[in-house]
């Protein structure tokens, strides 16, 4: 397939999966439920961790969360007491425990107390001239850390410096920044480019990409993702991660065949 072909392809492909009805069924819902900008940033957040495993389980256990936070999840995290936090020693997704579940709250309490929107977490300061999405990624793990923790809830916020692909992040990132007249990415995140993203990267997305020559070797890596994104911004310079869509549907759709 000559690289017209395929970006004619991946491009039609992009129409059919990036619609409403994709909401459904996927993660995204979660914070499609809300309207005031800081909810849909947290709940997305919590969306976007625990989005491994099946994807009805993963919609359930974030339904869970947002119930104990009585569905208005920046005002807990603002005006919450001790004794509230009882209402989350139950809740557990796949290896997401409620020592996990306790300290997001801890760290998103502590933010919100602070910030106006978690957006400032990927904006390291003292840094001069243009910064990249690796460094972000750096920054806002480094950050989200930043207070006392358990050693093992550092598997639930991945880092490109332990050469993760960020799968979790980078689809976060794409739900906050990106924008069109779909309806399903939010586009309330400003200060990040849709250019700078770089593409989720799973099993299906890696499985596909490697398929269609956009990657070398199927490897869930930093550096594979990197050079993914850099191959779909052959296509568009502007919103690379757009085919995001494109590649997850067709490795979903794959696996059911």
């Amino acid at each position: 397939m000559t690289k017209a072909a395929l970006k004619q392809f991946l491009d039609r492909k992009v129409k059919e999966y990036n619609t409403t009805q994709f909401i459904v069924k996927d993660p995204i819902c979660i914070p499609h439920s809300f309207s005031k900008k800081q909810d849909i940033e947290i709940a997305g957040f919590f969306a976007a961790t625990l989005a491994w495993g099946n994807r009805t389980s993963i919609i359930n256990s974030c339904n869970r969360i947002l119930e104990a936070m009585d569905h208005a999840p920046h005002d807990f995290l603002l005006n919450h007491e001790e004794v509230d936090l009882k209402r989350f020693l139950d809740i557990k997704h796949r290896t997401f425990n409620a020592t996990d579940l306790l300290y997001f709250i801890q760290f998103l309490s502590h933010h919100y107390r602070k910030h106006a929107s978690l957006e400032s977490a990927f904006f390291p300061s003292g840094l001069k001239g243009k910064i990249d999405m690796k460094e972000r990624l750096i920054y806002f793990n480094q950050t989200f850390f930043s207070l006392e923790h358990s050693a093992r809830t550092h598997k639930h916020v991945s880092t490109p410096l332990k050469k993760s692909a960020c799968k979790r992040l980078n689809m976060f990132l794409r739900w906050m920044v990106r924008q069109d007249d779909h309806g399903v990415d939010f586009g309330i995140w400003k200060s990040i480019k849709p250019s700078e993203l770089i593409c989720p990267l799973d099993v299906h997305v890696g499985r596909v990409a490697h398929r269609l020559g956009l990657i070398q070797e199927n490897k869930g890596n930093w550096q594979t993702a990197e050079e993914l994104t850099e191959s779909l911004r052959q296509f568009d310079a502007n919103d690379p991660v757009k085919y995001d869509y494109a590649l997850f549907g067709l490795g979903v759709e794959e696996r059911v065949r």
